[in-house]
């Protein structure tokens, strides 16, 4: 007896996302809490490789990693309730994409864009511009950890980091739900249009038509991946290590020879943005505090993109978490900070919440 089609079968009828499970349960019972068991096993042991690429595909459709998780899980129990109907006639990757597809159009229904601050009405123009207080009522962009542990595997690493850089996430945010995941699944996952079309449930004549629309949006918006180089580029790294000296002892000549002309600096869940190389780096020293010892920094990487995790020392001596600022580099400038100042994306990268 197949144990896995048989324990999938004891949780009841399978999702409508799977295909019809048209035979009945069988009726002789000889171990099924066993059964379940093993199915259950088998279950978990074929869709762990594909949960890291899900959780990315659910990032770039919601723009919050938060939310990608919930979406990955309600993913995983709805494959799971349908795994004794599915028949293999498309490969498993491509039945828990279309499982994550639907759900993930279903959560966008009643959901408007995540923004950045920059996103968000002007800049400010002066360094000495009085800084709104926090708005956690918005629903903000969220930064996405880069997986670890893949050293062994670069080509992984690479693809895992491929379509999840920040402004290309925030350029989507602008995309209806459709347009999103049809951009998603030919651009960035490579499916052909006649299954994108499958996996939207449309015609191939409507998917080239949302990504006619959708590339043409994100031409005049979104940076181009062939001008982006990698976190781990060891001139990249020690541009960051002089960004980070810079940012702690308040130095502005340095910040600025480090800036692009209109470089970006924005602080999730603030709204006050500011822009323009003598603005940013003349608002970031006025934002250090006066002991360089009082800050210290952990390297990261988020959305394919080096990030300095930032700790501040507080009375008694500890540094506690502070933000997350992920830089987009142009060439060998920072163009933007975001410094995400949302104390629980650092169990999400992994860090802790306090140096001692």
């Amino acid at each position: 007896m197949d144990t896995t089609r048989s324990a999938a079968r004891h949780r009841g009828a399978p999702d409508h996302e799977g295909a019809p499970d048209h035979e009945s349960a069988p009726h002789h019972e000889s171990a099924p809490d066993a059964a379940a068991a093993a199915g259950d096993a088998d279950f978990a042991r074929v869709t762990a490789p594909y949960r890291r690429e899900l959780l990315a595909y659910c990032y770039r459709m919601l723009g919050s990693v938060h939310d990608a998780e919930d979406l990955v899980q309600e993913t995983l129990l709805r494959a799971w309730r349908a795994y004794g109907g599915f028949e293999g006639r498309s490969s498993l990757r491509t039945w828990l994409y279309r499982i994550a597809t639907n759900a993930c159009l279903r959560a966008l229904e009643n959901r408007g864009r995540r923004p950045l601050p920059s996103g968000l009405g002007s800049p400010e123009d002066s360094a000495h511009a009085q800084v709104r207080a926090a708005a956690p009522e918005v629903p903000w962009l969220e930064p996405f950890p880069d997986e670890r542990g893949d050293a062994g595997d670069p080509g992984a690493v690479v693809a895992s980091r491929a379509g999840t850089r920040l402004a290309l996430i925030a350029a989507l945010q602008y995309l209806p739900a459709r347009q999103r995941a049809a951009l998603i699944l030919r651009d960035v996952l490579d499916y052909p249009g006649p299954q994108v079309a499958q996996l939207l449930g449309i015609s191939p004549a409507a998917v080239n038509s949302l990504l006619q629309r959708a590339r043409t949006h994100l031409r005049r918006i979104a940076p181009s991946e062939d001008d982006l180089v990698e976190p781990d580029d060891p001139d990249l790294r020690a541009l960051v290590d002089r960004y980070a000296a810079a940012f702690r002892h308040a130095d502005i000549d340095a910040l600025t020879r480090l800036l692009t002309r209109d470089a970006v600096y924005e602080m999730p869940p603030i709204p006050t943005w500011f822009a323009g190389r003598a603005v940013v780096a003349a608002f970031v020293a006025s934002r250090v505090p006066a002991d360089p010892a009082d800050l210290r920094y952990v390297r990261t990487t988020g959305n394919g993109q080096p990030a300095l995790a930032t700790y501040r020392r507080e009375p008694g001596g500890v540094h506690r978490a502070h933000s997350i600022q992920v830089l987009t580099f142009a060439g060998p400038l920072i163009a933007r900070v975001t410094a995400f100042q949302d104390l629980a994306l650092f169990p999400l990268f992994g860090l802790p919440d306090a140096l001692t």
